[in-house]
């Protein structure tokens, strides 16, 4: 593809922006739990068609039910309705988990574990409680398996060389593929320089989706660690991370998954999978930043050295040696971020009490009817964006047996991406996302330096679909007259 790789100088053709009307979006009235008002209005759609009538579209959906416990999302942006679609970089928070934080830091701010008075009690109640809800909702068999981090990049730190510096040997084979995202590729380089491992990138088929053949293949009895992300930020593209599980278990390696883009949108079963590492990050579902989580078998976690020193990771301390605590207080060094913490688990309560099944439905299986043809919010997406000129989308194309993710990462010909997320920021009011995405070794492997990515979450909905393709084609019209 021909790509302008010099942006369009925004102040100088700002002067020719078309003026826009603002569109005003009511603000429905929310005193009801997420569930019992999803129930509600999905019972009253239902209930409104007959046994015989043709299909119609669903007048209500999640997206629509859910809208008013996001604050963030009843906005103009630049003098239009704000349409956010950023939500694979980060998603918004509901009420719910604000409300949380807000609590803890004015009814029982304390720091946790030792203090005996009523505040620390019960912000260690509530830290705790949260790791238990953590190892509910991705189905650990026992908390004492996560590990509170700042976020996904550290969780990855963490194994690499608290797991890996200990493994690992000169010619041992770390398998990842070529579209992980660079927190899961640059830990593992910076280990195998100081081991002399030998990291091996599987490529990605002819669908543009990681070759699980090809990975399959690559597998040999040097393989020591699998690093494979679940869901491709990129691509899109849904790997079968339990058959990978199963192959590398079957030579003796071990299995780190990279569910960052998994665990929000989806059943995420640790036990299904048999993963030996799982890390997912907070900010992307729908909790504060500032605090993710590390998932790790037991077995694996206790014979695993401390990966930073101080307070609270110890047993005892002496002037010549320590002794180190279990886990997950071996890995937890310092004060940890306990609002955080508790607005993460706050946030799996929200999540939980509309159900990741259901969130799940809504995503990626058939909620509306186009032409009585059922299609998914996935595919609605892609097949509007194909509709732009000039189009290319990355990734596989969705068909019966191959699903996407909610997101898409295009490029439209001549025209760079961040000139078109400016573009729609400015003159529409809508949130996507342009660079590399952390991904630079996937974009050069497509032959690009960058993409535009637009990336639903489940407080979108159909129209904001239309939103932005309408406003895309605006965006192209627009620079297109410039030729």
């Amino acid at each position: 593809m021909a790509m302008v790789m010099e942006g369009v100088a925004m102040a100088a053709v700002a002067t020719r922006f078309p003026s826009f009307r603002i569109i005003h979006r009511r603000r429905p009235s929310s005193s009801t739990s997420p569930t019992s008002r999803t129930l509600r209005s999905f019972s009253a759609s239902a209930s409104a068609l007959r046994e015989g009538d043709p299909p119609a579209p669903l007048s209500v959906s999640l997206g629509h039910v859910i809208r008013p416990d996001f604050p963030i999302l009843h906005q103009e942006v630049n003098g239009s309705r704000l349409v956010y679609l950023d939500n694979a970089a980060t998603s918004q928070k509901p009420t719910a988990v604000m409300r949380a934080i807000q609590t803890y830091y004015e009814a029982y701010n304390s720091n946790v574990h030792r203090g005996i008075h009523f505040l620390s009690a019960k912000a260690t109640e509530e830290f705790e409680l949260a790791r238990k809800k953590i190892a509910s909702f991705i189905n650990a068999s026992d908390s004492s398996e996560i590990v509170f981090t700042r976020n996904a990049t550290e969780a990855i730190n963490l194994v690499a060389y608290s797991w890996g510096l200990q493994n690992l040997k000169p010619e041992d084979e770390i398998v990842l593929t070529v579209a992980e995202h660079h927190s899961a590729i640059v830990p593992w380089q910076l280990v195998a320089q100081k081991t002399g491992a030998v990291l091996k990138f599987v490529g990605l088929n002819q669908d543009e989706v990681p070759d699980i053949n090809m990975l399959k293949e690559t597998l040999s009895t040097k393989t020591k660690l699998v690093v494979v992300h679940h869901v491709s930020n990129v691509l899109a593209s849904v790997l079968p991370v339990e058959d990978i599980v199963l192959w590398a278990h079957e030579i003796g390696a071990k299995v780190l998954v990279d569910a960052c883009q998994s665990v929000p949108h989806m059943v995420v079963d640790v036990q299904n999978l048999d993963a030996d590492f799982l890390v997912a990050s907070s900010h992307k579902m729908c909790g504060p930043t500032g605090i993710g989580f590390l998932y790790g078998k037991s077995y694996l976690l206790s014979a695993m050295p401390p990966f930073l020193g101080g307070g609270e990771m110890i047993s005892d301390v002496f002037l010549d040696h320590s002794t180190y605590a279990e886990p997950p207080s071996r890995f937890e060094a310092g004060t940890p971020a306990i609002g955080e913490a508790i607005g993460l688990g706050a946030a799996i309560d929200y999540l939980s009490a509309i159900s990741m099944q259901k969130i799940h439905d809504y995503e990626a299986s058939p909620i509306f009817l186009i032409a009585y043809l059922s299609v998914e919010l996935s595919e609605y997406l892609y097949e509007s964006l194909r509709s732009v000129p000039s189009v290319r989308i990355y990734g596989p194309v969705p068909t019966r047996n191959v699903r996407r993710a909610a997101l898409c990462s295009f490029n439209v010909e001549n025209i760079h991406p961040t000139d078109i997320a400016t573009f729609l920021d400015q003159q529409h009011g809508v949130a996507i996302r342009s660079g590399h995405h952390c991904a630079q070794p996937l974009h050069r492997y497509l032959g690009i330096s960058a993409s535009a990515r637009v990336s639903l979450h489940f407080y979108n909905t159909k129209e904001d679909v239309d939103y932005v393709v309408q406003a895309l084609n605006d965006t192209v019209n627009f620079f297109n007259s410039f030729k």
